[in-house]
Protein backbone atom coordinates (compact mmCIF):
# COMPACT_ATOMS: atom_id res chain seq x y z
CA UNK A 1 0.00 0.00 0.00
CA UNK A 2 1.27 3.61 -1.13
CA UNK A 3 1.34 6.47 1.60
CA UNK A 4 0.57 9.55 0.29
CA UNK A 5 1.77 13.20 1.75
CA UNK A 6 -1.03 15.43 1.60
CA UNK A 7 -0.51 18.87 1.07
CA UNK A 8 -2.02 21.25 3.36
CA UNK A 9 -3.54 24.05 0.50
CA UNK A 10 -1.62 27.85 0.97
CA UNK A 11 -3.82 30.12 2.33
CA UNK A 12 -3.91 33.00 -0.19
CA UNK A 13 -6.11 35.27 1.80
CA UNK A 14 -5.62 37.38 5.08
CA UNK A 15 -8.59 40.01 6.86
CA UNK A 16 -6.85 42.16 9.46
CA UNK A 17 -9.17 43.74 10.96
CA UNK A 18 -7.46 47.41 11.71
CA UNK A 19 -9.91 49.70 13.16
CA UNK A 20 -13.27 49.25 15.22
CA UNK A 21 -15.58 50.79 17.21
CA UNK A 22 -17.21 54.43 17.89
CA UNK A 23 -15.40 57.37 17.79
CA UNK A 24 -15.88 60.98 18.73
CA UNK A 25 -15.69 63.37 15.04
CA UNK A 26 -12.47 64.47 16.86
CA UNK A 27 -11.26 60.81 17.00
CA UNK A 28 -12.15 59.57 14.00
CA UNK A 29 -11.05 62.59 12.13
CA UNK A 30 -7.46 61.54 13.37
CA UNK A 31 -7.72 57.83 12.80
CA UNK A 32 -8.94 58.49 9.38
CA UNK A 33 -6.40 61.31 8.42
CA UNK A 34 -3.59 59.24 10.03
CA UNK A 35 -4.28 56.10 8.13
CA UNK A 36 -4.35 58.34 4.51
CA UNK A 37 -1.75 60.15 5.42
CA UNK A 38 0.52 57.42 5.70
CA UNK A 39 -0.58 56.06 2.32
CA UNK A 40 0.10 59.37 0.86
CA UNK A 41 3.53 59.43 2.53
CA UNK A 42 4.12 55.96 1.10
CA UNK A 43 3.21 56.49 -2.46
CA UNK A 44 5.34 59.84 -2.74
CA UNK A 45 8.30 58.24 -1.29
CA UNK A 46 7.88 55.70 -3.62
CA UNK A 47 8.05 58.57 -6.74
CA UNK A 48 10.97 59.74 -5.14
CA UNK A 49 12.90 56.72 -5.28
CA UNK A 50 11.64 55.65 -8.73
CA UNK A 51 12.83 59.44 -9.78
CA UNK A 52 16.16 59.05 -8.01
CA UNK A 53 16.76 56.19 -10.24
CA UNK A 54 15.88 58.31 -13.42
CA UNK A 55 14.88 61.52 -13.77
CA UNK A 56 12.99 60.73 -16.59
CA UNK A 57 10.90 57.59 -14.61
CA UNK A 58 7.12 57.76 -15.91
CA UNK A 59 5.22 58.65 -11.99
CA UNK A 60 1.60 58.95 -13.28
CA UNK A 61 0.02 56.01 -11.35
CA UNK A 62 1.89 57.08 -7.78
CA UNK A 63 0.35 60.56 -9.02
CA UNK A 64 -2.94 59.90 -9.73
CA UNK A 65 -3.11 57.55 -6.32
CA UNK A 66 -1.85 60.68 -4.48
CA UNK A 67 -4.70 62.96 -5.90
CA UNK A 68 -7.03 59.93 -5.26
CA UNK A 69 -6.01 60.09 -1.91
CA UNK A 70 -6.27 63.50 -1.38
CA UNK A 71 -10.08 63.60 -2.78
CA UNK A 72 -10.99 61.08 -0.45
CA UNK A 73 -9.55 62.72 2.88
CA UNK A 74 -11.33 65.56 1.81
CA UNK A 75 -14.65 63.43 1.58
CA UNK A 76 -14.00 61.97 4.97
CA UNK A 77 -13.43 65.56 6.29
CA UNK A 78 -16.75 66.89 4.79
CA UNK A 79 -18.64 63.59 6.13
CA UNK A 80 -16.58 63.49 9.54
CA UNK A 81 -17.48 67.67 9.79
CA UNK A 82 -21.23 67.15 9.33
CA UNK A 83 -21.58 64.83 11.56
CA UNK A 84 -19.87 66.48 14.40
CA UNK A 85 -21.96 69.84 13.72
CA UNK A 86 -25.03 67.36 14.39
CA UNK A 87 -22.85 66.29 17.68
CA UNK A 88 -22.93 62.19 16.24
CA UNK A 89 -20.54 59.67 16.79
CA UNK A 90 -19.32 57.79 13.77
CA UNK A 91 -18.38 54.25 13.73
CA UNK A 92 -15.41 53.16 12.07
CA UNK A 93 -15.36 49.15 10.56
CA UNK A 94 -11.41 49.23 9.22
CA UNK A 95 -10.47 45.85 7.69
CA UNK A 96 -7.62 45.38 5.64
CA UNK A 97 -8.14 42.82 2.99
CA UNK A 98 -5.22 40.62 2.08
CA UNK A 99 -4.96 38.34 -0.95
CA UNK A 100 -2.13 36.93 -3.14
CA UNK A 101 -1.34 38.43 -6.45
CA UNK A 102 -1.63 36.51 -9.27
CA UNK A 103 1.75 37.94 -10.82
CA UNK A 104 5.44 37.14 -9.80
CA UNK A 105 7.47 38.77 -7.05
CA UNK A 106 9.11 42.50 -8.11
CA UNK A 107 11.35 44.50 -5.97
Amino acid sequence: METKELIKPEKIQQKIQLVKGEFTPSDAAHVIMSLIDEKINFHKIQRLQKWEGNHRAETNELDDRISELEKEKEVAKTFINKNRALQRNIKINGILEITVADNEFKE
